[in-house]
């Protein structure tokens, strides 16, 4: 009985050494930050080495933890522990994007946003998805997720799975959706 249990533990162990293209390298990134805040800043006008002038503060990006990846052929970092960011219109008024990790894609110019991703608006529209992709060079956002856009203004709520739509809200096209909106009699 003892020879058979040892045979069937020993049976199961995968002795192959995996060599040749199909061995995998360790991936390790190049630094690692903790507590981790990044503020973009944008001049108004092109600056030398004499001027001095002010700065508009764009955003502002925290997270306990930041990982480089910029040393690799496919460039990126990693925010394995959640991430916050504030955003500044240009008239100084925040909108801030929560979510449990995220990556961002030096060369694509894609962040990718996982895990109870949480928009707010400065005019208080708020979406709710579990994953939210933000192109920075179209400034365009979209999810092929579920998610809730809560619009206290209209006093609506919008639930659906995928959407897209520009950073301002002034384009929105949702794929499949249902919800609630309150209608105001006079």
């Amino acid at each position: 009985m003892a020879c058979a249990m040892a045979m069937s533990f020993l049976g199961c162990e995968d002795q192959y050494q995996r060599v040749g293209e199909e061995k995998a390298d360790p991936v390790y990134p190049q630094g690692v930050a903790r507590n981790f805040t990044l503020n973009y800043t944008e001049s108004p006008k092109a600056l030398n080495t004499q001027d001095s002038s002010h700065t508009r503060k764009m955003a502002v990006l925290r997270s306990p933890v930041s990982e480089d990846y910029t040393n690799l052929r496919f460039k990126y970092r990693t925010f394995p522990e959640g991430l916050t960011v504030e955003h500044y219109d240009e008239e100084g008024r925040m909108s801030t994007i929560t979510a449990d990790s995220a990556i961002i894609y030096d060369q694509t110019n894609v962040v990718d946003l996982r895990g109870n991703v949480v928009m707010e608006t400065f005019d208080g529209k708020r979406l709710q998805a579990e994953q939210l992709y933000w192109d920075r060079g179209s400034e365009w956002i979209f999810t092929e997720s579920r998610f809730t856009l809560t619009n206290p203004e209209e006093g609506s709520v919008l639930n659906g799975i995928g959407m897209d739509f520009n950073r301002e809200f002034t384009y929105f096209n949702a794929h499949r959706t249902g919800g609630e909106l309150q209608v105001r009699e006079e």
